[in-house]
């Protein structure tokens, strides 16, 4: 069976054999009927293997505990492949939106760490990221940002797909990736 831990800021983190999935956030529902409130529960859980796969889902149910079991599963469901440098950081910045949420994320050197806030770094932490920087404008609820990162990690590709459509070597598009420019545009300059 799966073991529990609980990180530093009190969420629920489960561990599983091969998979770590990580609660972001319950919402109490309230619908009015005629004999008074039902009482129900959604949960967000994010779910990954930390080496450049992750998803996310939603649940809800009339308790948390099968509210959780229901995200879990939909995320295992829609886990994506996200392409990582060194298996540390991203390739290249990127920008994701949904609605009023808006997140940018950056490449970072080795021992930067995960530098972002909320739900954008759980889902970062269970894809396996190590160094990056990502930043949220816009809206802070937890299910758009969530939406917002997954569109941004969609984005990401990785110098071997770009070389592959630009009918290049991956070494002239890793050599052009210094500081934004190409180094002999770089030296004339």
């Amino acid at each position: 069976m799966a073991g529990r831990e609980d990180n530093r800021r009190g969420k629920r983190e489960e561990v599983d054999n091969e998979f770590i999935d990580r609660l972001v956030h319950i919402n109490r529902v309230a619908k009015t009927v005629k004999g008074g409130r039902n009482m129900s529960f959604a949960a967000l859980v994010i779910v990954g293997d930390e080496k450049g796969r992750v998803g996310f889902g939603k649940g809800k149910a009339r308790e948390v505990p099968e509210a959780i079991r229901k995200a879990t599963e939909e995320a295992k469901k829609t886990m994506i492949r996200v392409p990582l440098r060194e298996g540390r950081t991203l390739h290249h910045d990127v920008q994701g939106r949904h609605g009023a949420g808006k997140i940018v994320m950056r490449s970072a050197p080795p021992g930067t760490g995960v530098i972002a806030g909320g739900p954008m770094r759980a889902v970062l932490e269970c894809l396996g990221v190590q160094d990056v920087v990502g930043k949220s404008i816009g809206t802070s609820n937890p299910y758009n940002m969530v939406r917002a990162t997954f569109d941004a990690l969609k984005r990401m590709e990785s110098p071997r797909t770009i070389a592959n459509k630009r009918g290049m070597k991956v070494a002239d598009i890793v050599d052009r990736r210094k500081d934004g420019a190409s180094a002999p545009d770089a030296i004339e300059a």
